[in-house]
C-alpha cells in the first residue's frame, strides 16, 4: 500500500479557525501538538480543555465530557496520529453513543509531532469508515471547505455520535501554545462549566 496523503488541500489553520467561528458554548476537547496550537490560534476560549502530554486521550476525555455534560455540545478536534494512538476508543464511543459528541480528525497522513512520519492514514486507512464500522451515527471525509462549514452545523445536532476526517496539508504552521498549566486549564475549564476549582 503507498502514500495516498499527498493530494491534501486544505489548511489546518483556516479549517479549526472556521469550525469555531461563532461558537457560543460549545466545549473543545484537543489532542496534543497541533492540533491544540491550531485550536488556540483561532482564538483561546474558557471552554477549550487542551490535552499536554496525553497522547490517545482525546477522545477518551471527550466522551466522558459528554456524557457528564448532555446538554452542551461536546467536540474533539486531533489528529490522525493522536487518535491512532487511541484507536479503540471509537469502539467505546460507538457503544456509549453520545448524541452531543463529535470528532473532528485532522488527518494529515503523518505523525507530526514525531517527526512527520508517514502514519496509516497516510498509507489509506480510512478514519471515518472506521468509525462507520463501529457504528457511529454519522460519518464524512471532508476535502472542501463547503463541508468544513456543514461540519460546524452539525455540532448542535444531536442525531448520535459524529466524526468527520478533515484531509488538511501536511505542514507545521508556527507553533500557537495554549497554557501550559494543566490546574489553570482545569479549573478555569470547570469555572465556564460553573463549578468550582479543585
Amino acid at each position: 500500500m503507498g502514500q495516498v496523503s499527498a493530494n491534501h488541500t486544505l489548511c489546518r489553520r483556516e479549517v479549526v479557525r472556521t469550525l469555531l467561528a461563532d461558537r457560543k458554548d460549545v466545549l473543545v476537547v484537543t489532542g496534543l501538538g497541533s492540533a491544540s496550537y491550531d485550536v488556540m490560534a483561532a482564538g483561546d476560549h474558557d471552554g477549550n480543555y487542551y490535552l499536554w502530554a496525553a497522547m490517545g486521550s482525546a477522545i477518551t476525555v471527550g466522551l466522558g465530557l459528554a456524557n457528564a455534560q448532555p446538554d452542551k455540545s461536546v467536540v474533539v478536534i486531533t489528529g490522525d496520529g493522536e487518535l491512532l494512538m487511541g484507536f479503540g476508543a471509537l469502539a467505546t464511543v460507538s457503544l456509549q453513543k453520545p448524541a452531543n459528541l463529535t470528532i473532528v480528525v485532522l488527518d494529515n497522513g503523518h505523525f507530526g509531532e514525531t517527526g512527520m512520519q508517514v502514519s496509516h492514514a497516510g498509507f489509506g486507512i480510512k478514519l471515518d469508515q472506521v468509525a462507520q464500522t463501529c457504528g457511529f451515527s454519522w460519518t464524512h471525509e471532508i476535502r472542501e471547505m463547503e463541508g468544513v462549514h456543514d461540519l460546524r452545523e452539525r455540532f448542535a445536532s444531536r442525531e448520535g455520535v459524529k466524526l468527520a476526517t478533515v484531509k488538511i496539508k501536511a505542514e507545521n504552521p508556527p507553533r500557537v501554545l495554549p497554557p501550559r498549566d494543566g490546574h489553570y486549564v482545569k479549573n478555569r475549564f470547570r469555572a465556564a462549566l460553573g463549578f468550582q476549582p479543585l
